[in-house]
């Protein structure tokens, strides 16, 4: 059996989503209605499909749409986002996302995005195409009565306000505040308006139902809006009638200190509330700590998030800023082109300027490598003790954390 890779047409985009569903294990139905969604909020050109020679039938999909994202220093880099990457069972090993995953990457690099981003389903599968685990995640579950915080709580004690808010006031004052973050937050992307439409129901998808979940904002003492969560709350009783209850955190952004701490002594003080799921947060959280007992918060998960492909090497190193001055000699290895070549990377103050050079290497790696430290928050040390990357010039792996490690670590608050 063959099959035809090539964009859908707009009829086609029913069945193409409900073969993404399918592989992805959810009921495989669609609905005209959201159908004619993705139509409207989608670049038809950079959706692809695998459609069988015999049947017709889309046996594979892949999704991509333009991204920013945050790199140490602050600056927004152009990034092409790959999502709703799909091949079913009765297709896989006939290099159907080898295919779809060239042809994007090849034309995100002919529009100028620097870099490609995802978040990967299954770990051994994108490394082959030149990505790396760039940032990770830890998920706490916090047991309230041992956190040692003041049962009285009420409100913020730098006088600040928090208010439970609805959906409107949300969209209204969430895509400031999150603006704010991603100025100064490594690794977090943007969030354009559909993200707000459909994360406070105010757009919908017969796929995935809508459950109006609690928001509740943080002011400072001036009035600013400062931090914002959503979470929702189950309802468990012993059969004592002790409430057992869980809040579960979806979404918790703040720009200040404060405005964390208040938040998660907000959530910490919630009637029948006995325990919070935090949700996915950067790895070097202020959570635990924000407790008087920080062994109330247990962790549950600890994973990779972001992945990331630098596509072009001199705009990606010269984008972001650094940690110390120095030069590095970096050979990079990229088998699918764009990003293969030696450079120069040298930094005064905190920019770098870099260009491809014929010196003799000091670190010799994959793209994959370099892909993984250009947040910050891997180290290339411990990539030269696996052997993923080698040293040319002693203690070139140590000149390159140096270099290219961040103060904290960059963190993706998002799935796409």
């Amino acid at each position: 059996m063959s099959a035809d890779v090539r964009p859908p047409l707009e009829s086609e985009i029913q069945h193409w989503m409900e073969t993404t569903q399918a592989g992805f294990l959810n009921p495989p139905v669609m609905t005209p209605e959201d159908a004619a969604q993705r139509l409207e909020h989608s670049d038809l050109t950079r959706l692809q499909g695998a459609f069988d020679s015999d049947t017709g039938r889309c046996v594979a999909t892949f999704r991509s749409f333009a991204q920013q994202v945050t790199v140490p220093g602050g600056a927004a880099v152009p990034a092409t986002a790959v999502s709703a990457v799909v091949v079913l069972p009765t297709h896989r090993r006939r290099g159907l996302l080898r295919e779809m995953m060239g042809r994007d990457l090849a034309a995100a690099r002919a529009r100028g995005e620097v870099l490609a981003t995802l978040i990967a389903a299954e770990y051994p599968i994108y490394g082959r195409y030149g990505f790396g685990p760039a940032t990770s995640l830890t998920e706490w579950r916090v047991e309230v009565a041992r956190t040692g915080l003041d049962p009285k709580w009420h409100a913020p004690v730098d006088g600040g306000r928090i208010d439970l808010v609805d959906g409107a006031v949300v969209r209204k004052e969430g895509p400031a505040l999150h603006d704010r973050l991603r100025a100064r937050q490594p690794g977090v992307v943007d969030r354009d308006a559909r993200w707000w439409d459909l994360h406070t129901g105010a757009a919908r998808m017969s796929h995935a139902p809508f459950t109006e979940p609690f928001y509740a904002l943080y002011r400072s003492a001036a009035g600013e809006v400062e931090g914002l969560v959503t979470y929702r709350a189950d309802d468990k009783w012993t059969d004592a009638k002790v409430p057992a209850n869980t809040a579960t955190v979806k979404d918790l952004i703040a720009t200040t200190p404060a405005a964390e701490r208040a938040l998660w002594h907000f959530l910490c003080s919630i009637d029948w509330i006995q325990y919070v799921r935090t949700g996915y947060r950067a790895p070097d959280d202020l959570l635990p700590d924000l407790f008087p007992n920080p062994r109330a918060a247990a962790v549950v998960s600890s994973a990779d998030w972001l992945w990331v492909r630098v596509l072009d090497v001199v705009r990606a190193l010269e984008a972001r800023t650094y940690e110390s001055e120095g030069t590095l000699v970096l050979e990079v290895a990229d088998p699918a082109g764009p990003a293969g070549g030696r450079y120069r990377l040298t930094v005064t103050g905190e920019r770098g300027a870099c260009a491809p050079t014929t010196d003799e290497p000091d670190l010799v790696l994959g793209v994959g490598e370099l892909s993984s430290l250009y947040l910050g928050d891997r180290s290339a040390v411990r990539l030269a003790a696996l052997g993923a990357v080698t040293e040319r010039t002693e203690g070139a792996a140590a000149r390159a954390d140096a270099l290219l490690r961040t103060a904290r670590r960059p963190w993706c608050p998002d799935i796409f």
